[in-house]
């Protein structure tokens, strides 16, 4: 099969089946899944997924896991071209600052291991924030729990079926100055 190929609900007990997508097929909510060639060494993991599936950056959203306060864990949805706002994170919980978690203790709280966290099915549920930028999607690509695998899903039910929070907590990168002679 072709990298990139969507393939359908129906279609999914002959691909890998996983805890994100076993999640949303059993609330019942319409989505697709499409894989992509992982490549860890080559640079932004959303970005070459978006350039795979031939979709929009804004709209293919990678899935962070953080700690406001070094305390509290909290999953990050956000457009694959977008920076994070941290201060802007830590203020939704009440917290000083917020940072990135690190992998190993991202994979035991939520179930999956780098490359692959998704916000659907965790082992152990953390708070979800969407990015209010992937609502103007009409569709969004979200990890689907593995390694060059994401969900194709509207934000409305990306939003529902996680339970998610809606802020503005991401910026797409500021423009590159042009070059001075």
């Amino acid at each position: 099969m072709k990298r990139g190929h969507a393939r359908d609900q129906r279609e999914q007990n002959v691909i890998q089946q996983t805890k994100a997508t076993e999640f949303l097929a059993a609330r019942g909510l319409p989505f697709s899944v499409h894989d992509y060639e992982y490549a860890p060494g080559g640079g932004l993991i959303g970005m070459q997924a978006a350039q795979s599936i031939g979709a929009d950056p804004g709209c293919v959203l990678k899935t962070l896991v953080v700690e406001v306060d070094r305390r509290t864990p909290v999953c990050l949805v956000v457009p694959a071209d977008h920076k994070v706002n941290f201060k802007k994170v830590a203020a939704l919980f009440d917290g000083r600052n917020a940072r990135m978690m690190s992998p190993e203790k991202s994979a035991d709280l939520t179930g999956f291991r780098s490359g692959g966290t998704s916000p659907f099915g965790q082992e152990h549920q953390l708070p979800v924030v969407l990015s209010a930028a992937a609502m103007a999607c009409p569709h969004v690509y979200i990890n689907a729990g593995d390694q060059g695998l994401v969900v194709r899903i509207t934000p409305a039910d990306a939003q529902k079926a996680a339970d998610a929070q809606v802020a503005d907590i991401s910026a797409p990168p500021a423009p590159a100055e042009p070059i001075k002679n």
